[in-house]
């Protein structure tokens, strides 16, 4: 983990896993943060509700981050939600479609995200734009991939004659890995509160507590959680430098 530099961060803060993890990155490398998070009519609705809880603990459980997470901010893109159709907005059975793509891919939201992101930061005086996009141990999202925020990097840049970084920490981390940079980053304190807090469930499942967190145990995201919990355990929690 770096040095704390005196750049203000917006991070794209779902209140799952990896963009907990990432908000906690935020804190311990930038001077101040800012949080955004988006309303596309998805299922899992119920993180709108724990990235609040998850904030909140942040700033109680870790005073020395407190004073540097800034404000927090709503985008209501159900429009775009409406669009895509997919597993993420519909009832739907999670299934791999003809494209070879699981239907939980939204297409292009990553794009729209930090799009809409970027406006936000062009006016609240914010120049890195931090997300949990992770091409190492994913569902095979296209948007995921850094060559694709690579090009997206330099057209809003180039659109926006600004100087934004699209900053991406859990980008060649294992789902093992990114509990590992939990801990390096805060503890076991940060670990118990992404279990306990942080909602990655597909379906909006809260009230089962498995040993890697709350959720219905068999939908993509909450599997890929499962198994990487397991890893780390297996692997002896070790840290991860971020």
């Amino acid at each position: 983990m770096g040095a704390m530099t005196s750049t203000r961060a917006l991070v794209l803060f779902s209140g799952g896993q990896d963009s907990s993890v990432c908000l906690a990155w935020a804190l311990a490398n930038h001077a101040h943060v800012e949080t955004v998070g988006f309303d596309y009519g998805q299922r899992h609705g119920v993180e709108m509700a724990q990235r609040q809880v998850v904030r909140r603990e942040i700033a109680e459980r870790f005073p020395d981050w407190a004073p540097r997470l800034g404000e927090d901010h709503i985008l209501d893109l159900k429009g775009f939600g409406a669009i895509a159709q997919t597993a993420m907005t519909e009832e739907r059975a999670f299934e791999v479609t003809e494209k070879g793509l699981p239907n939980t891919f939204v297409p292009g939201r990553n794009l729209v995200f930090l799009t809409y992101a970027a406006a936000l930061a062009d006016r609240r005086g914010l120049t890195a734009l931090v997300g949990g996009m992770c091409e190492t141990d994913f569902s095979g999202y296209p948007d995921c991939r850094r060559d694709t925020l690579d090009a997206l990097q330099n057209a809003l840049n180039l659109g926006m004659a600004q100087d934004f970084t699209i900053e991406t920490p859990l980008m060649r981390l294992t789902k093992a890995q990114t509990w590992g940079l939990a801990k390096a980053l805060g503890g076991e304190a940060l670990v118990e509160l992404i279990l306990e807090e942080s909602h990655t469930c597909y379906r909006g499942t809260r009230g089962a507590r498995h040993a890697w967190g709350h959720g219905c145990g068999d939908c993509p995201a909450c599997e890929l959680r499962a198994r990487g919990w397991a890893e780390w355990l297996e692997a002896g929690r070790p840290e991860v430098a971020g």
